[in-house]
């Protein structure tokens, strides 16, 4: 059975098991390598991408159940010239450490920013509580989240 996914905006089609963990379809077969699987249990949030918007674990979810829905990586929200105001303001504060949990963390935050532009430091841990970064005290993170808000 083919599986048809709609993944940053283009139809793309696999001939992988249905049960397979959308994580490994984007990176194998896809070659988006930003979404990590690093717990694979789904609470660390490294391969955290947006399904129709809404944050969700991608080494919980068996590819079939994303079938239909519009999925969105790290890759998908910003590039380049075209970086997103997270994106910026994560680097501006210098907030990136390691690099393993921070494309989730963007996933993450980029819906945040969307859903509460008026979100409050408190807003912002309570997002991140799925997000598990062992290189930093996330103050960074939110003062940089908090930066990325004034700029909307």
């Amino acid at each position: 059975m083919a599986l048809s996914l709609t993944v940053n905006g283009d139809r793309r089609a696999s001939a992988a098991d249905p049960v397979t963990p959308l994580v490994d379809i984007l990176r194998e077969e896809f070659h988006l390598t930003g979404t990590k699987p690093v717990c694979r249990e789904g609470f660390c949030g490294a391969c955290m991408v947006l399904v129709d918007d809404r944050p969700t674990p991608s080494c919980l979810m068996p590819a079939a159940l994303a079938e239909g829905s519009d999925i969105r990586t790290v890759e998908g929200l910003g590039t380049g010239d075209a970086l997103t105001a997270i994106q910026v303001a994560l680097e501006t504060c210098d907030a990136v450490q390691c690099g393993m949990c921070f494309p989730g963390m963007v996933v993450t935050l980029t819906h945040l920013l969307a859903t509460s532009p008026e979100a409050t430091r408190d807003d912002i841990r309570a997002a991140l509580s799925g997000n598990i970064c062992r290189c930093t005290g996330y103050e960074r993170i939110v003062d940089a989240t908090l930066s990325a808000l004034a700029v909307k």
